[in-house]
């Protein structure tokens, strides 16, 4: 009589005959793993295609001194091959610097300002009052403005007889014709009010969801034992909220890094390059000088930046997760 020993493994199942490996049929789960794999095939051979094509190219002409009146198709670039100069140039570049500088100005003004206030209006909203509805409508509505459109409400604002220097002429009562945008350092505080209003709305709205998510019964328990608000707020819903905060603050940083419409169409960089930030200096730079090598060696640079951020984002909310699980 013949022992038959079924041995289960997780990649192939097998059975052993007096000492024969013998392969198992695949099982029902097995066939539709493969055949889902088969069949988003050549879905994600576009994808990786989509992803990874435009990176390679541009780390190829990175590594060049191509342009568009090279005269060369970007695939012969490798006849004005210069290494690394592109990058080599980048670190002494004291326009770029100077834009990244700037860039991080509005980032570290704009991103905790739109925290504090989103934050705020989430704690007001997750109580019920009258015109809830409404008023949620209406602190909405920023974000839903095209950013361009934006940029050219808060140019008319702005200007030297707009309804800023008008609501201060009526406060001062006498006549205020600050030019906003003709000043360096004004120009910079404009284009960063523009920001703040526009995209407090979604800090809101992220914050908000987070809120309502924090367990009541905790809260509750909490106020039985005699904490106050405060100390409510920051021992039970703080910590709560710690991953959704974290992704918050990720997004509006990555996107406040790239800010670039609403700026544009205020002050052009201007007054001279006292509000170009890094988006602005690269649209130059493409659509002026077309030293594309060059861009692209500085685009390649900020993705590798972004990229950082992000995981160091990723970790710091996996942390968190392990906390509060």
């Amino acid at each position: 009589m013949s022992a038959v020993t079924a041995t289960i493994s997780e990649d192939a199942p097998t059975l052993e005959d007096n000492g024969k490996t013998v392969q198992a049929k695949p099982t029902l789960r097995d066939e539709g793993a493969k055949l889902g794999f088969r069949l988003t095939l050549p879905a994600q051979i576009l994808v990786l295609f989509i992803a990874v094509f435009p990176l390679l190219m541009q780390l190829y002409i990175s590594l060049t001194d191509w342009s568009p009146l090279s005269g060369l198709g970007w695939w012969n670039a490798w006849s004005l091959w210069n290494n690394f100069a592109n990058y080599t140039d980048l670190a002494a570049d004291a326009r770029f610097w100077s834009a990244l500088k700037r860039t991080a100005i509005v980032m570290v003004v704009c991103v905790p300002a739109e925290f504090l206030l989103g934050l705020a209006l989430a704690t007001l909203f997750a109580d019920e009052f009258p015109g809830k509805r409404i008023f949620y409508s209406i602190l909405l509505m920023p974000m839903m403005v095209v950013p361009a459109v934006a940029g050219y409400m808060f140019f008319m604002l702005f200007q030297s007889g707009g309804p800023v220097n008008d609501i201060l002429s009526s406060i001062s009562g006498f006549p205020v014709t600050i030019a906003w945008l003709s000043d360096p350092t004004l120009a910079l505080i404009a284009v960063m009010v523009a920001d703040i209003w526009q995209w407090t709305p979604l800090m809101f709205l992220i914050l908000l969801a987070g809120l309502v998510g924090v367990p009541e019964d905790q809260i509750k328990a909490a106020t039985l034992l005699g904490a106050n608000p405060w100390q409510r707020f920051v021992t039970i819903v703080l910590p709560k909220m710690k991953t959704i905060i974290i992704i918050a603050l990720a997004i509006r940083v990555i996107e406040n890094f790239k800010i670039f419409d609403t700026l544009y169409i205020m002050t052009g960089g201007g007054p001279g390059v006292a509000t170009e930030t890094i988006s602005v200096y690269i649209y130059k730079l493409t659509t002026q000088d077309l030293i594309w090598g060059y861009v692209a060696a500085i685009a390649l640079a900020i993705l590798v930046v972004l990229s950082i951020a992000a995981v160091f984002a990723m970790k710091r909310m996996a942390r968190a997760r392990e906390v509060t699980a």
